[in-house]
């Protein structure tokens, strides 16, 4: 049922990649938002799932990011089904498994920078393209999946490394490109705990990321000593899709990734002690 006070109240989006993973974390919390969603994924299975769970307040599409039509035809499926389109949002995206360079033989190399960038760039390129007309007639945005790779070192390989830095480029663009009718952002998440798969051209296609366990490692590398879920990376997409609380903002990137681009020399975060410190009542002096 839609949520009437929602902060998204009548908005319509589209998300690619929307039915697993921190896709499907935006598309819960949109719905919950009073949104409606268009999804589209390459899963008939996860679809069907969402449609089971969401009922009629989604529609889903079955499709490859790297295809212009399979892009149109849901852009098309937003605007049959519900009149509109307010938000696109290219969320779809692979992981390398942190190959790096000096590991990957050259045939390896052709064949996944085409995978990959098709996939991680390519797409949220062409989803930008196909939504355009739409968004402009709502006065909407595009939102962009981006990652603590697009900013940092060894959040990947090589490869998976440049198709996000190249990411926060896109969004940089695009919001001149698109502006003052639609706005840009982008969300730079950190590790999640997902079914995010590698590339097939290195037989990592039913690789899932959830395989190391990140979890269990997080207080060693994330400053907040915790891995966060994708349900709680899904509010800075909200954040961005509102009209009314990110009005000023497009062509930004918001680093929401547990505080990578805090970590210190000695240790990963500073005030380790602070809640045994100041874990007795009392007032401030």
């Amino acid at each position: 049922m839609t949520n009437m006070s929602g902060r998204l109240e009548a908005q319509i989006a589209l998300v690619t990649g929307g039915a697993s993973g921190l896709g499907r974390a935006i598309t819960d919390r949109f719905v919950a938002e009073g949104a409606r969603v268009c999804v589209l994924d390459r899963s008939e299975e996860g679809i069907e799932a969402l449609v089971q769970d969401l009922g009629d307040q989604v529609v889903g599409v079955r499709g490859d990011v790297r295809s212009p039509t399979d892009n149109a035809t849901a852009v098309n499926a937003c605007v049959d089904r519900f009149g509109k389109l307010d938000c696109a949002i290219a969320n779809a995206g692979i992981w390398d498994y942190s190959r790096r360079l000096a590991d990957l033989a050259g045939e390896q190399i052709d064949a996944t920078f085409d995978e990959l960038m098709s996939i991680n760039v390519k797409g949220p390129m062409l989803l930008a393209q196909a939504a355009l007309p739409a968004l402009v007639r709502s006065g909407g945005s595009l939102l962009v999946t981006i990652s603590n790779a697009g900013f940092y070192p060894d959040g990947g390989g090589v490869l998976y490394t440049a198709s996000k830095h190249a990411l926060v480029g896109l969004v940089r663009q695009l919001g001149f490109e698109f502006a003052p009718s639609v706005r840009v952002n982008g969300v730079a998440p950190g590790g999640i705990d997902t079914d995010l798969r590698g590339p097939s051209s290195l037989g990592m296609d039913e690789v899932s990321i959830h395989k190391i366990d990140l979890p269990s490692h997080a207080a060693s590398f994330v400053p907040i000593g915790r891995l966060p879920s994708a349900e709680e990376y899904a509010w800075a997409y909200v954040f961005f899709a509102s009209r009314r609380e990110a009005a000023p903002a497009t062509g930004s990137v918001l680093n929401f990734d547990g505080g990578l681009g805090v970590q210190g020399f000695t240790s990963v975060n500073g005030g380790s002690d602070l809640r045994e410190r100041f874990a007795a009542k009392g007032e401030a002096k």
